[in-house]
């Protein structure tokens, strides 16, 4: 695994990311806010869970003194977990590209909600991480569907290496 391989993993990231943040903005309050069973309940909770997530592993990769768990609390608007998630976009990008590339075997130490720690490698977590986040926005897919939603545009992982040719 190199560092070009990771950069673009990171893109893909966060170029689907900001595709969803804007089918998000286009939400109604009432669609941001619908019960919907999946493994959150709502459309707002799912996008939470996302967004937190992907705090939590730049906070546990650039060894953040207190890594704190968005999801444990997050009370504010869609537009302000928007906001979150933008400059957590521009964060997971910036640290990629600082990361050295000898450091991939190194293990990363986590810190689970409930006080429980675990290590592993940092390129193992990053992949983990891009997994977790495209399992989600597939969630939020049907969950958006669910909701009455209908603008969607395509976010394969092929699409996107068709857009960076």
């Amino acid at each position: 695994m190199t560092k070009k391989y990771f950069l673009e993993l990171a893109g893909y990231s966060n170029w689907t990311d900001h595709i969803i943040i804007e089918w998000l903005k286009q939400l109604s309050d009432e669609q941001w806010e619908q019960p919907i069973t999946s493994s959150f309940s709502s459309i707002r909770q799912t996008a939470i869970h996302m967004v937190s997530a992907k705090k939590i592993w730049i906070d546990f990769w650039t060894n953040a003194a207190n890594p704190v768990y968005l999801s444990a609390g997050f009370n504010g608007t869609k537009n302000e977990l928007i906001g979150i998630w933008e400059k957590a976009s521009a964060d997971l990008k910036e640290m990629i590209e600082l990361y050295p590339e000898e450091n991939y075997q190194q293990p990363i130490r986590i810190r689970y909600p409930n006080g429980r720690t675990a290590q592993l490698e940092f390129s193992k977590t990053f992949l983990h991480f891009i997994n977790h986040a495209t399992y989600h926005r597939g969630q939020l897919v049907t969950m958006l569907r669910q909701a009455g939603f209908s603008n969607f545009s395509n976010t394969d992982l092929f699409t996107y290496y068709l857009l960076q040719e």
